[in-house]
Parts: C-alpha cells; sequence; structure tokens
C-alpha cells in the first residue's frame, strides 16, 4: 500500500508553524513583563534605587556596552576555567569510582556531604590561600561547585545499568571495556550533560560572587558591589544583565553538544518528530 507523503513546501510550513508555538509564546511573556515593569515604574513612582525602569537599564546598557563585557568576560574566563577543570576532574573521579564499587560506597556519601557545604563561604579562605586579586581564588570556588555535582550524576549514570543487562553482555564474553563503551557510558551520557548543563549557571554565579569578597577591578563581581554601594543601580542591572546573557549563552552552548554528542536520545527525537 502507497504511503502519502507531505510535499516539501507543506513540511517545512508545518515545521516554522512549530517552531513559532515553541519561541513565540515566551518572547510574548517577556516582552509583555518589560512593558508591565515600565508602566509600574512611571505609575507608583518608584525610586530608581528600589528598582529602575527597563527604558534606564537600556539607555545604561547601550553606553557602558563594552566596558561591562569587558568586565564579563574577565569574570566568564574564570567560570570557564574553574567549569572545566572541576567537571573534568568529577568525571574522572567518577569513572575511578564506577569501575570500582568499593569506592563508591565510600565515596559517595562523603561526596554527597561535602557537596551540601555553602562552598561561597569558603571564598575568603580561597582569597587567603591564592591571594585577593590572583584568578586562583575564583577558579577554586567554581572547580569545588562544579565537581561535586559532575562526580556524584556521573557515578548513578555509570552504575545505572540494571544488572541482568551487564550479565547479558557478560554471557557473550563481552570485556569489561566492551561493556562500558557499549552500555555504562552510553546510559551515563544524559546524567554527565544534565550535571555539565547545571554547572553552566555555577560556574557564573560562583565566578561572581566569589568577586564580591574581592578580586580585581576589572571583574564584573566587584563592580556590581561598587556599583550598588554607590547606589548606580540601573548600571548594576544593566551588569546583571550581561551576567545572565553570558551564562545563558553557555548554557544553550554545552546543549547543543549534547544534541550533537547524542542524538538518539528520546527527548531529541520527541522534538524532531
Amino acid at each position: 500500500m502507497a504511503v502519502e507523503t507531505l510535499p516539501e513546501s507543506s513540511s517545512w510550513m508545518v515545521a516554522a508553524q512549530q517552531r513559532v508555538q515553541k519561541y513565540v509564546p515566551p518572547i510574548v511573556t517577556f516582552v509583555l513583563v518589560l512593558v508591565l515593569w515600565e508602566l509600574a515604574i512611571r505609575v507608583f513612582d518608584i525610586k530608581q534605587f528600589l528598582l529602575p525602569a527597563p527604558s534606564k537599564i537600556a539607555e545604561i546598557y547601550i553606553a557602558q556596552f563594552q566596558v561591562i563585557y569587558q568586565q564579563g568576560f574577565r569574570t566568564f574566563q574564570n567560570a570557564l576555567w574553574g567549569y572545566a577543570i572541576g567537571c573534568g576532574a568529577g568525571i574522572v573521579v567518577a569513572l575511578f569510582a564506577a569501575r570500582f564499587s568499593s569506592v563508591t560506597q565510600v565515596a559517595l556519601p562523603y561526596a554527597i556531604i561535602i557537596n551540601s557545604i555553602p562552598i561561597i563561604a569558603l571564598a575568603p579562605i580561597a582569597n587567603q590561600w591564592f591571594g585577593l586579586v590572583n584568578p586562583g581564588s575564583k577558579i577554586v570556588i567554581v572547580v569545588l561547585l562544579c565537581f561535586f555535582p559532575t562526580m556524584i550524576n556521573t557515578v548513578r549514570g555509570l552504575t545505572s545499568a540494571s544488572s541482568s543487562t551487564v550479565e547479558l553482555m557478560r554471557s557473550y564474553a563481552a570485556t569489561e571495556l566492551t561493556i562500558f563503551r557499549k552500555l555504562r557510558f552510553p546510559i551515563a551520557l544524559p546524567y554527565i550533560f544534565n550535571a555539565l548543563k547545571i554547572c553552566t549557571t555555577l560556574a557564573m554565579i560562583g565566578a561572581i560572587v566569589s568577586e564580591y569578597f574581592g578580586g580585581p577591578i576589572s571583574g564584573l563581581g566587584v563592580n556590581i558591589l561598587n556599583n550598588a554601594r554607590m547606589s548606580r543601580f540601573p548600571l548594576v542591572w544593566a551588569q546583571i544583565v550581561v551576567a545572565s546573557s553570558l551564562g545563558l549563552a553557555f548554557y544553550y552552548v554545552v546543549s547543543l553538544v549534547e544534541r550533537v554528542v547524542m542524538p538518539w536520545h528520546i527527548s531529541f527525537r520527541y522534538q524532531n518528530d
């Protein structure tokens, strides 16, 4: 029996309609929030130090664009270094821990306990160890913030394969390396990427907040704190916009890598249908 297929133009229109349905509502909501925000400032005469108007924030953002993004990229470098080291070390330690179950049973509870410590509170200690303006004092905070979520998620992913599936592969004389490549690692990939995406925001938060305790004047966190002290709140909000945009771009880059690495995952199949 012949199967009817949609013309290419119809398929394109359906895809375009799906994209419109996906992206238009959040854009409309965002614009509506900005309009209501602006109206609330004008109608209720809210003072600038409490909440500046979006128009004023946009004015400062445009005027100080280059300076703010230079500060943002300086802080983002620390976030990126800490992210790479923390996530990389977390994955390596998780591979070792998952390979030896006794290590997992001992190390995982301690990792969960340490992860519950407010890492940001260690920033003054890191400043004392590495120096107030040394990037290392900021990077180490980001490393700690990213290491434990990545390690815990990766261990859970690598050990989530059912014992019956593992035994089935062993019955076919599969080596541990083959089981890792064909079974454990593919199952662990969604867990790993979930951690990597979570850590994009943790990295930016850690890099910025650690600068509140002291850092180079060219950093975003230091400037946010100094401008807030001098009541330059429209500029503070413009800097927050820059920090958010960098964090959001970082998140979407990792999401794109996830889509390229594991297009077979069920969530992407549903999106493509």
